[in-house]
């Protein structure tokens, strides 16, 4: 059992989220490498825990509510144009869309705070982020022209957006209009 208020823990199982991308399609084996790898970091993190006989172990079924529940499932990351029309047109949940670069420094603060914002909605709300340089025919037909922009997208129909870095309150009352 993970002791949920425990901050080791919670840091472990933040860093093995990447665990749930690198799995394969062979899901047993998988499986069993995710837990295995995640029980192995969890007991090294164990020593000095407030509990000593504290004994770390997670089944497949706890590692894919931890990996997939919060800001695994309500912020993703566009492939391209196929996987944006399916999660962002199509969605039937009001999307928040990121667009954003790497070498962006305005985006590299403003998308932690906007994953922030849309894992606090619980789910009424979902982040897409597009890297313009690997989409840019996405970007091109939403009118982009500098990052970060930041666009609202309901029903399939853009209905709000903002370009560059903006204060948190101006986010959560940008977020809270898309809800409506």
């Amino acid at each position: 059992m993970i002791c949920s208020s425990c901050q080791i823990c919670t840091q472990t199982i933040m860093a093995c989220r990447h665990l749930s991308r690198r799995l394969s399609l062979c899901v047993r084996i998988s499986s069993r490498w995710a837990c295995s790898s995640l029980n192995k970091l969890l007991q090294q993190n164990s020593i000095g825990h407030q509990n000593p006989s504290f004994v770390p172990a997670i089944t497949w079924n706890q590692l894919s509510k931890r990996l997939y529940s919060s800001t695994a499932s309500t912020c993703f990351n566009i492939q391209d144009e196929d996987d944006f029309q399916k999660r962002v047109i199509e969605s039937s949940t009001p999307v928040i869309v990121d667009f954003h670069a790497t070498w962006c420094g305005p985006c590299k603060l403003l998308t932690p705070r906007l994953e922030k914002i849309v894992d606090n909605q619980k789910g009424d709300v979902v982040l897409a982020k597009v890297d313009v340089d690997d989409n840019t025919e996405i970007a091109m037909q939403y009118g982009v022209q500098s990052v970060p922009t930041v666009i609202a997208v309901s029903k399939g129909k853009k209905v709000d957006q903002f370009i560059g870095l903006q204060p948190d309150d101006m986010i959560e009352s940008f977020v809270e209009k898309l809800k409506l």
